[in-house]
């Protein structure tokens, strides 16, 4: 048999191959060449902003790709090229090679997202935490009026909803995973979104998350006390052992799909959360109706009109709403984002002030004033006059709220970690996600070792003290970022919701008072803050924007540590176009499918041809070399500084 009989055959196989990956008929886009008996194929693969060609280099094997577009169609939705194109996350950002293969129509069609109710869920067990247990008293010390606190709740809730709508327009117009990063370095601010960046991936997330399991870790001991008492000194090691052994449980579930198993476990959580706080309201209305509380008698006594209290006060209700932007973290993760992201968070912010409005009032129907601003511990004092012996059963409703908490917040520092590792700002391993379920695995598991780790650090609780105020700094800068992207006339996607631009002011007004207010009151804590985040401005310059260029050192490191973890993970690298650098033409993993349509296959005989079974174009049939060989090439560019 001849050889060019032989490119004939072997052409018209990667055709049919194309079609049905593709999903169309056009055969005259893949085109095969020979060259010393070797096959090459280039096809389009990626959308990009501009003409880019790209190369992928696999044991002397050359694969070209040509991907042409312009922002202007990624803005309409339109495409100059002739040739068959995938959809796009945003504009000039080429498709995520782990979804390539599982959404060719319509990104947010794909069985493994959430819906309505599950994105409903995340917002209420993100916000809904220990938090509503806590700030009461606060609230009520800075009021000293029943009053005046719920007022407090109602302006707070006021707040969130204000900045749902920010949020609301930022999410649909950059579908992208990573929030308030991901925005910053939309607009190219990639030192300042670095500098927060590190402080929250690093510190913010995984103290969070560790505060959360130990807390949930002690108050399983306090309800375990009536059944088994631990002895003193094994208590503390007891309460680490149950927060940890639920965070790495967690930690499994988000291993999967997000809405097969994370989904459903917050879905589900979140209920029992529910049917926690409506026993505590019912029992507080109970009493108000029922047996006569002190309720009518505080209600205007003593009230505080001191500008400063009355927005301590305020901070405190916000920090009970905070959590409300989780869905921003996962856009792309949510079926329909520009329907349900809106309804879920609205929707979800609103069920949470109804909830918070009824609990403070349940409270003060059973506490007096003079109570709630003496002990810490609310929930406790409650339960003990109205439920009676069953009060033992609060330690384990408190629990259940924790859990959702935990499983929300590791949920928001994963993605977090991996959109900054997708950006090129740190190792290209974090960036790694399951070519099935697009679980960032690689990213959920460091943030949960990081917890772990801090966890036996000290005093979580000054530790995030002197952090915290950075959210609403990087609030402040996201802010900005909405309205240079109005200002500049900036492309985002096409089906973005626009606010009113009135709502975009009024927020940042308010994110600047937040940041003033710590700074202006405890100014020697607030100090660390801003310090750790001039620190991470110099290290990005530093090594970022070091004339030097890249370490070779460095980008070994990388490379091996992504290779070693898509192995260990089962995951792939998900890399983000520009991120490329232009002296390592390598080009973004591809899916399975791709991979295996654009490597080629060699035969001795057209007899071996014809005779070889050929794998479907949706299951991986890799040889390890090659496999290795792509994870490679692959990171090899993924990080701008390693």
């Amino acid at each position: 048999m001849t050889l060019s009989l032989m490119v004939e055959l072997e052409q018209h196989h990667h055709q049919q191959q194309y079609s049905q990956l593709f999903g169309t008929d056009d055969t005259s886009v893949p085109t095969v060449a020979s060259s010393n008996g070797i096959l090459t194929q280039s096809a389009p693969m990626f959308g990009t902003a501009g003409d880019a060609n790209q190369t992928l280099a696999t044991d002397g094997i050359s694969i070209a790709t040509t991907a042409a577009g312009n922002a202007g169609d990624c803005a309409t939705g339109d495409s100059s090229s002739s040739t068959p194109s995938l959809p796009d996350d945003s504009c000039g950002d080429a498709r995520r090679p782990s979804a390539m293969a599982k959404r060719v129509d319509d990104g947010s069609s794909a069985p493994y997202k959430m819906g309505y109710f599950g994105a409903t869920s995340y917002v209420i067990g993100n916000i809904i935490g220990s938090g509503i247990f806590i700030t009461p008293s606060t609230v009520v010390r800075c009021t000293d009026s029943v009053a005046l606190s719920l007022l407090v709740w109602v302006v707070g809730a006021l707040i969130a909803f204000l900045g749902s709508l920010c949020y609301i327009e930022l999410g649909t117009s950059i579908r992208e995973a990573g929030c308030d990063f991901a925005y910053i370095c939309y607009v190219k601010w990639h030192s300042i979104a670095f500098s927060f960046m590190w402080v929250s991936v690093l510190m913010t997330y995984p103290a969070t998350i560790a505060v959360i399991a130990e807390t949930f870790g002690q108050y399983l001991m306090e309800g375990l006390r009536h059944f088994y008492a631990v002895p003193a000194e094994w208590a503390p090691v007891a309460q680490k052992c149950f927060g940890i052994a639920l965070l790495w449980l967690i930690t499994w579930m988000n291993f999967f799909a997000i809405g097969k198993f994370a989904a459903r476990f917050q879905i589900a959580a979140t209920v029992a959360k529910l049917l926690s706080c409506a026993l505590i309201i019912v029992m507080g209305f109970y009493h108000l109706f029922f047996k006569g509380a002190a309720f009518e008698q505080t209600m205007d006594q003593n009230t505080k009109w001191n500008v400063g209290e009355l927005m301590m006060a305020l901070y405190g209700g916000l920090y009970a709403y905070s959590g409300w932007d989780i869905l921003n973290y996962g856009t792309d993760e949510i079926q329909k984002p520009r329907r349900n992201a809106p309804l879920a968070l609205l929707s979800g912010i609103l069920i949470v002030f109804l909830i918070y409005f009824c609990i403070n009032i349940a409270f003060f129907a059973v506490l007096d004033i003079h109570t709630m601003k003496t002990s810490n511990a609310v929930a406790a004092l409650f339960s003990q006059r109205t439920l009676g012996p069953f009060s033992e059963a609060i330690p384990f409703l408190i629990g259940i709220l924790l859990v959702g908490s935990l499983n929300s917040n590791l949920f928001c520092g994963s993605r977090y970690m991996y959109a900054a590792a997708r950006q090129g700002q740190l190792p290209s391993c974090f960036s790694c996600v399951n070519a099935v379920n697009e679980s960032p695995r690689v990213a959920v598991f460091a943030q949960s070792a990081l917890a772990v780790a801090i966890s036996f650090v000290g005093d979580l609780d000054a530790l995030i003290g002197y952090v915290m105020f950075g959210f609403w700094a990087q609030r402040v800068f996201t802010l900005c970022a909405l309205l240079t992207i109005r200002y500049r006339q900036i492309p985002v996607h096409s089906d973005a919701i626009r606010i009113p631009l009135p709502c975009i002011f009024l927020f940042l007004l308010i994110n600047i008072v937040l940041v003033a207010i710590p700074i202006w009151r405890e100014f020697a804590v607030t100090s660390l803050g801003i310090s750790i985040c001039v620190l991470g401005l110099g290290f990005y310059f530093v090594f970022f924007r070091s004339p030097n260029g890249t370490s070779s050192f460095l980008s070994s490191l990388n490379e091996k540590s992504t290779f070693f973890a898509s192995i260990l993970f089962d995951a792939l690298p998900d890399l983000k176009q520009q991120n490329l650098g232009k002296k390592h033409p390598t080009v973004l993993l591809p899916s399975d499918s791709q991979r295996e349509l654009l490597l080629p296959t060699k035969f001795d005989s057209l007899d071996d041809q014809q005779s070889a079974d050929l794998p479907s174009p949706t299951v991986p049939d890799l040889h390890s070399d090659e496999k290795n060989t792509m994870i490679r090439n692959g990171s090899a560019t993924g990080l701008r500084m390693w």
